[in-house]
């Protein structure tokens, strides 16, 4: 079901509520109203698209819960203790959520409702102000991911083509649930990349099918595993369900169109398979073993291209981020990325001095060794010549006998 079936539903319940007193339904319906026309004027748009209808829908469940927490009482009459009262509850765990817990989107009640046109409409802006005196929107933000570890472990948990595709582009792209099955055929496109010489995808993310945070952009696949499955699925076909002639449910294969969707499902059947995935894998949350949603797995696709060097830039560019975007720092802050970079600049920093060393000592001995090369060369030359000159005082000393022989027979013949 589409979010403007589900919102224009809700919103008639909730307005036809008889448990809910007049004066408070007049406000909600005043504020859909006000609502409406905003996201309209704000966002360019002749009408209401599904993102706005998506963001209308958010606010159901949050007047049901406040309107009880108030017990039922009109807003204008609420008291700054009435207000603060809650306010301290929600923060020290008092009122719980229905699996008994303490309210995760507190901020999300405090921003929408309490210090927003809800309780402004009922003229108790300043009332708020002063009751919520202690709330500051400057928060931490939440690390919470899904290690590549086990992402890989719930893998071994599905079974039909189109869950492996979803899976593995949530991994890939990134991209919100929402987003990725609203994705058709004419959304992808085959290609050889220039670059690294391997095949992939171009997937096209229309803004219409985003957060209106995002940007809308193409984006190449990275894994092989996305192009390997998303090939197979386009191979397979799509199911269809048709009707034979006893009346009888059946299916059939039939390729694909252009405009078709390639998931089958949307949502709510997301949800249920991802849980059924989790719950068979026994997967935790990394770092507090927390029960892993779908957006999950866009953050811990993040952390893994981080282990693998890629810059905080090109991470938030894929995730449809700004080049500046914040969102990334808790996870690099966690995850201690720049310090582990740092510690590898002092690393290679230290192991360049070693090696200018070790090259200043081999440079040192070889120098020694040509020194050491040249004194041996002059003591064998010394040792040659001091031959030679030995040879020739030995034959200047045969001479020089000789004469002395001659000059005695000389002597004697005289004589």
């Amino acid at each position: 079901m589409s979010f403007e079936k589900r919102y224009k539903k809700a919103k008639t319940e909730l307005l036809n509520d008889n448990s809910i007193i007049k004066y408070n339904k007049d406000l909600f319906k005043k504020f859909f109203e006000w609502e409406e026309e905003k996201l309209k004027r704000q966002n360019d748009l002749p009408k209401i698209d599904e993102s706005s209808y998506k963001t209308l829908y958010g606010y159901i469940n949050k007047f049901k819960n406040v309107n009880k927490w108030f017990k039922n009482k009109a807003w204008n009459k609420l008291t700054e203790e009435e207000i603060k009262q809650v306010y301290n509850d929600l923060e020290d765990g008092k009122i719980k959520n229905r699996s008994g817990k303490r309210f995760i989107d507190r901020r999300g009640y405090y921003n929408k409702v309490f210090k927003s046109k809800p309780f402004k409409l009922a003229g108790l802006g300043e009332v708020v102000e002063n009751a919520l005196e202690f709330f500051t929107d400057k928060r931490k933000k939440q690390v919470r991911f899904i290690s590549e570890e086990n992402f890989k472990r719930m893998l071994n948990f599905l079974h039909k083509p189109q869950h492996f595709v979803l899976f593995w582009l949530a991994w890939d792209i990134g991209e919100n649930i929402t987003a990725l099955l609203e994705l058709k055929v004419k959304h992808f496109k085959r290609q050889l990349n220039r670059d690294t010489k391997q095949e992939e995808y171009l997937i096209y993310l229309p803004q219409e099918n985003l957060k209106r945070s995002r940007q809308t952009r193409s984006e190449p696949t990275i894994y092989s595993e996305t192009l390997r499955y998303l090939d197979a699925l386009f191979k397979y076909g799509k199911e269809v369900e048709y009707r034979d002639e006893k009346g009888k449910f059946r299916r059939k294969i039939i390729p694909f169109k252009n405009d078709d969707f390639i998931f089958s499902f949307k949502y709510r059947q997301a949800l249920q398979i991802f849980d059924s995935v989790v719950k068979r894998a026994g997967v935790k949350c990394e770092p507090n073993d927390e029960k892993p949603s779908w957006k999950d797995l866009r953050s811990g696709m993040a952390c893994y291209l981080f282990a693998q060097g890629w810059h905080v830039e090109d991470i938030n560019l894929r995730l449809g981020h700004s080049p500046q975007s914040k969102w990334l720092e808790a996870y690099i802050n966690y995850l201690a990325i720049n310090r582990k970079r740092a510690k590898k600049i002092h690393y290679n920093n230290n192991l360049e001095d070693v090696k200018n060393e070790l090259e200043e000592s081999k440079q040192r001995e070889k120098l020694v060794g040509q020194r050491m090369e040249r004194t041996k060369e002059n003591i064998e030359k010394q040792k040659r010549e001091l031959n030679l000159l030995k040879d020739s005082i030995k034959k200047l000393l045969q001479v020089a006998g000789k004469n002395n022989l001659l000059n005695k027979e000389v002597v004697v013949k005289i004589e």
